[in-house]
């Protein structure tokens, strides 16, 4: 009974930590984008909340906070509180199975750096995505909106397209790792980080996730030129804030992800394993942001266009590529 409580106990212990510096740091990317956007503009980004702005997330979360929760009069009343929801907490749960670290021997006790080592984690990882559609698709329809509805149908379309690059990108990462533990995919990756090895991977994984997270130049769902703001067009206070919030920690998701399936996770020298992916993950957000700062807005054509007609074949030949050098070697 004592060993049961004392698991439990270290479970919970490690789901407080990573919800903290999850959240955490999401408020602190919205700090780090509006500055990094500001200086791409030859302009000054948020300074005047605390020193150099740092105290500016707090000031944002109580406007939220203390916003007028409106709800439109022909909306879906309960669907429509339960959507946002949807999109901030399937971004948190995959980080249930991204390694932080290697094993922790504490008295005796090995304690792994990840809450749950799931033998089949990328599939879960795959499972968190596809659900996180289904806020877009609720908070559209529900919001009673023209404009709402048709971000919503763009989001839907979007999601199911790319996911299916994305899965592919990873295939040949499963196949030179041999598992599909995001824990046996960081240790293989002991000698050499895989985006030395699989570069077009990486490339079609990371196009992908930045479609899948609706990252501009993939913001067609939200499109304020001809949609207003698309599928949250009709929320406001803390429930826009929830797509807000969502929007964040699926950036940390992607650079968290690009990190373990490419840059070796938390395998670095001299700093801390945790520390190593916290880089990382900030690393790979600060170039979403460079990218963002820096290309238009596509075309829903040519959206489509480069998801089916060049990532998903390009895919498929580095997975025959990749499977013919294999069996080679």
């Amino acid at each position: 009974m004592g060993l049961w409580l004392t698991g439990y106990a270290i479970l919970m212990f490690k789901i407080a930590v990573i919800l903290t510096g999850v959240l955490l740091l999401a408020a602190y990317l919205v700090l780090l984008e509006r500055k990094l956007l500001g200086r791409f503009q030859a302009r000054i980004g948020p300074n005047r909340t605390g020193i150099f702005g740092l105290l500016q997330p707090v000031s944002d979360g109580i406007k939220l906070l203390t916003k007028e929760d409106v709800i439109p009069q022909g909306a879906h009343r309960w669907i429509f509180l339960f959507a946002p929801a949807v999109v901030a907490a399937t971004a948190l749960l995959t980080f249930a199975v991204v390694p932080m670290g290697p094993d922790l021997h504490l008295g005796g006790r090995k304690i792994p750096m990840v809450v749950t080592d799931m033998n089949v984690g990328l599939l879960y990882v795959f499972a968190m995505a596809s659900l996180s559609v289904y806020g877009v698709v609720l908070g559209g329809w529900a919001s009673d909106s023209k404009y709402a509805m048709l971000g919503s149908i763009r989001g839907a379309a979007q999601m199911i397209s790319y996911e299916l690059a994305l899965g592919l990108s990873i295939v040949p990462v499963v196949m030179l790792a041999g598992s599909l533990s995001l824990v046996d995919i960081v240790e293989a990756q002991a000698g050499r980080p895989f985006i030395l090895v699989q570069p077009l991977a990486f490339v079609i994984f990371f196009l992908s996730a930045m479609a899948e997270s609706k990252r501009i130049p993939f913001d067609l769902p939200e499109a304020e030129a001809e949609l207003g703001s698309g599928y949250h067009t009709e929320y406001s206070g803390m429930r826009f804030g929830m797509f807000f919030l969502g929007e964040y920690v699926q950036m940390q998701v992607l650079g968290a992800l690009t990190a373990v399936f490419f840059l070796g996770g938390w395998r670095g020298p001299f700093l801390p394993a945790p520390l190593w992916l916290l880089v990382k993950i900030v690393l790979v957000v600060t170039a979403m942001i460079w990218i963002r700062a820096t290309l238009p807005r596509f075309r829903y054509d040519q959206l489509m266009d480069l998801g089916w007609k060049f990532l998903i074949p390009a895919a498929l030949i580095n997975i025959v590529i990749t499977g013919f050098v294999m069996v080679g070697i």
